[in-house]
């Protein structure tokens, strides 16, 4: 088989690709360069797409003694994942890059390009399980990320490749050291790749420009102003510089965001939950249930899974919670699971309280 390694310069897609190899398959590896400017991106451990991780993967690729190239994205990287993420926040979402960037570039950029010449797949160092075109959850629960590819569609996924599925991290760690790759001892990068000194709201700001607005109570009194309704998102507690403490003393949590009145509003932990959440059109990793689907649902990349039941609501789902959630940000994913298997996803749109008076 002759497939693509997408090599980031990390550890995991490195021992991948090194995967891809001892199966005896025709690798060849790729490096995307992600940004106009390089230089701007981050350094160190805290990104995924620096300079320098062009370099590991390149000394990984002469290692493993596989042809190494790198390919310019950044043109669809600025517009598919970068403008995307700024007007997410614009319009008062939270956006999550890393699930953009796999559906857009990784699984559609990357993919359409490898198929068009040629190969057969594309290798990701993900930490998924692939089983005859169904996408489970990793063994290492810890690193697992069938969140972030639950947005692909079957096609893509039929070629797609995660050889470490099956190891947990620290078996990658080791296969790494025994192979004498440099990237053994990487520290896994985090945050955004595109905002080099990790200020979101700072880069924000200057793409969007400071607008002062009004951070009100559910009842509209007054409490604070802030610099832009999108330094904020659904559930923060931090950061808020309210006027006055409320009755009970209790802390404030962000409950809703207004772009068309600029005004973030604050409430209680226990408004904070939510028991409907309404979601666009989704995408089907397994067959489309033909009624009400009965499932765990999970709500953000880490954590916040729920029993749920999910039915068509017009073009797009309705999920009603079997346990209220706090927290739940329009924008982010919906993925639905039957056990470690991922059955689909959507975007979420908005949130109800109480799933019995909103029908």
């Amino acid at each position: 088989m002759k497939v693509l390694a997408a090599m980031s310069g990390g550890v995991d897609s490195a021992v991948a690709a090194a995967r891809a190899v001892a199966a005896g398959w025709d690798v060849t590896g790729v490096h995307l360069a992600l940004s106009r400017q390089p230089a701007t991106l981050r350094t160190g451990s805290r990104g995924c797409c620096s300079l320098e991780d062009s370099h590991d993967a390149r000394r990984t690729a002469d290692i493993l003694g596989i042809p190494f190239y790198v390919w310019d994205f950044a043109e669809r990287f600025a517009a598919d994942v970068v403008e995307d993420f700024v007007s997410e926040y614009q319009a008062g979402r939270t956006p999550n890059p890393c699930l953009r960037c796999n559906e857009k570039i990784k699984f559609t950029a990357l993919l359409d390009r490898a198929l068009a010449l040629g190969f057969d797949a594309v290798v990701t160092g993900h930490h998924a399980r692939l089983t005859d075109g169904r996408l489970y959850r990793s063994v290492d629960q810890a690193k697992d990320q069938s969140y972030v590819l639950a947005v692909l569609r079957p096609d893509q996924l039929a070629h797609a490749v995660f050889p470490l599925g099956d190891w947990t991290k620290d078996q990658v760690r080791a296969e790494a050291a025994r192979l004498g790759l440099a990237v053994a001892t990487k520290p896994d990068s985090h945050d955004i790749c595109f905002i080099a000194d990790g200020d979101t709201q700072g880069f924000l700001a200057n793409r969007l420009g400071e607008r002062t607005g009004d951070i009100v109570d559910t009842d509209g009194a007054v409490l604070g102003s802030h610099p832009g309704t999108f330094g904020f998102t659904v559930g923060q507690r931090r950061g808020l510089n309210l006027s006055r403490p409320s009755a009970t003393g209790e802390p404030r949590y962000v409950l809703a965001i207004r772009p068309a009145t600029n005004t973030v509003v604050v409430g209680s932990a226990a408004e904070l939950e939510v028991g409907l959440i309404r979601c666009g059109t989704p995408v089907w990793i397994a067959e489309p249930p033909t009624g009400a689907l009965d499932c765990q649902v999970q709500l953000r990349a880490h954590g916040m899974v729920s029993q749920a039941r999910v039915s068509s609501d017009g073009t797009g789902l309705r999920a009603v919670l079997a346990q209220p959630q706090r927290g739940v940000a329009a924008g982010q994913a919906l993925v639905m699971y039957d056990g470690d298997r991922v059955l689909g996803s959507a975007t979420i749109l908005s949130t109800e309280r109480d799933p019995v008076s909103a029908g």
